[in-house]
């Protein structure tokens, strides 16, 4: 390490030790990530280096309004920064969240895309993150079409900026359901648009686990986890494993059976970051303990 590499990283740890501990991948194919969804309150770098210490491998950065990675927020200097402090955290930048809707014009979305790829190539050149967002809201029957032809644009948009763009059903939007998603992206049939998996998004409904983790694995490139419950007839979202209904290690087994090789991310929601007290680091730490476990490699 020469002089001025040595002053760089010293300055993008601070406090935290020069060189961190190299992790042992819990499994030859996967990486265990942490999403700064759920750090909203936390600066970047400050975030980056609890998730190290907790232990975790990689990181989804959001990018949405309000969060301190939003790329107007992250200078060229900053962007440099960054990079040098995931390496020596060995930390993996895996996925870009962002906030963009299938509905409407797409001039704004396009740019969205454009920035975030932007950003993941000035952070992490060797290896692009993937940029992952929901569809919007409608009725499927009527916005399939809309939807489908609007895709074309951010496939257009991830191939300009040389970034996998990865859509995820949500069950509160249009394309709740695994086949409509894979509908969409076969429709495209573009490199650059893939699918983002999330059972929490199938669980108590009509939706087979394994049926969906088979129907969608072709077209995945990124995976987020965390827990569904039904609370008063409604389903509500909990961090990772706290429910206890998601077989975490069934689920990273089946995957990687059927051939994935990528990150498996714990999101926590906006239903429970939103909650007086929530707190950020704590959080974290209860998804890896919970997490971590499934990922014990098997000989």
């Amino acid at each position: 390490m020469n002089r001025r590499h040595f002053i760089q990283t010293s300055v993008a740890l601070g406090s935290f030790p020069l060189l961190a501990a190299p992790k042992q991948r819990r499994h030859p194919a996967l990486t265990l990530g942490f999403s700064l969804y759920g750090m909203k309150t936390l600066k970047t770098e400050e975030a980056l280096k609890h998730l190290s210490k907790i232990g975790y491998d990689s990181v989804e950065l959001c990018l949405n309004n309000d969060w301190d990675a939003a790329p107007e927020n992250v200078t060229a200097n900053r962007r440099k920064e960054l990079r040098v402090l995931l390496d020596n955290l060995n930390l993996k930048l895996t996925s870009l969240m962002i906030n963009i809707k299938l509905n409407g014009n797409q001039k704004a979305n396009i740019e969205a895309i454009k920035r975030a790829g932007q950003l993941g190539h000035d952070i992490s050149s060797d290896n692009p993150p993937v940029i992952e967002t929901v569809g919007g809201g409608g009725k499927w029957t009527e916005v399939k079409n809309e939807f489908r032809d609007n895709l074309n644009h951010w496939a257009s948009a991830g191939k300009a900026s040389e970034s996998v763009v990865c859509l995820k059903p949500h069950r509160f939007g249009a394309v709740n359901r695994p086949l409509d998603a894979v509908w969409l992206v076969e429709q495209i049939k573009s490199p650059w648009l893939k699918l983002a998996y999330d059972y929490s998004h199938f669980i108590h409904r009509d939706i087979d686990f394994e049926d969906s983790l088979k129907t969608m694995i072709p077209h995945t490139r990124f995976i987020h986890v965390k827990d569904t419950i039904i609370k008063d007839g409604k389903p509500r979202f909990v961090i990772p494993g706290a429910s206890g209904q998601i077989d975490y290690k069934k689920l990273i087994g089946l995957a990687t059976k059927l051939g994935y090789k990528g990150d498996i991310n714990a999101e926590i929601s906006g239903q429970v970051w939103g909650q007086k007290g929530y707190d950020p680091v704590r959080t974290a730490k209860a998804s890896y303990k919970n997490l971590s476990k499934a990922f014990e490699a098997k000989n």
